[in-house]
């Protein structure tokens, strides 16, 4: 458990720097509901950083993408992390360990509900696929619907929506 004060209503609060996910870049102050920085650092700060906190860090695998996760009813601002290889993507469980989970009250998006994979083409350039993976709801890219074994190449600031929570590609 760390003490922070929020950068924007200077409110006091106290996170448990072990229930924060991985992939969280921010999250929002429970009193002014603004944005607080999250940083993965291996070094310590300098003074002038008093702003970030620092919980954890990083995992072997370099970032190859990332989904922002929308801010809805269910589900608040997320980072998801993607990296080579196969990403399920889909509502986080008490009962599994998946780094690309989403943390969401969202009961129409599925445990594993799509499936990105990031490989490298010829040039040594990623490339992502998006599929679905078999949900029960069915998951829209750009306003259209996925179709069973369809797979699409994901470009920057793609949409998708996975039960009622919209996500946005980023290279």
């Amino acid at each position: 458990m760390i003490s922070i004060r929020c950068p924007h209503c200077h409110v006091g609060l106290k996170v448990d720097e072990k229930k924060i996910p991985a992939h969280i870049e921010t999250f929002s102050c429970p009193n002014c509901k603004e944005p607080i920085a999250v940083s993965v650092v291996t070094q310590k700060l300098h003074a002038g950083d008093a702003e970030t906190i620092i919980l954890q860090l990083p995992t072997d695998s370099p970032e190859v993408g990332r989904l922002r996760v929308i801010q809805n009813q269910f589900t608040m601002p997320q980072i998801i992390h993607l990296s080579e290889g196969v990403n399920v993507i889909g509502r986080k469980s008490s009962t599994t360990d998946n780094p690309t989970a989403i943390e969401t009250g969202d009961k129409l998006m599925s445990r594993n509900h799509i499936v990105i994979e990031i490989k490298k083409d010829q040039k040594g350039q990623y490339k992502h696929y998006l599929s679905d993976n078999k949900s029960k709801n069915r998951t829209l890219y750009n306003s259209n619907y996925i179709e069973s074994g369809e797979i699409v190449v994901l470009k920057n600031k793609d949409e998708i929506q996975i039960g009622q929570t919209r996500v946005i590609f980023e290279e």
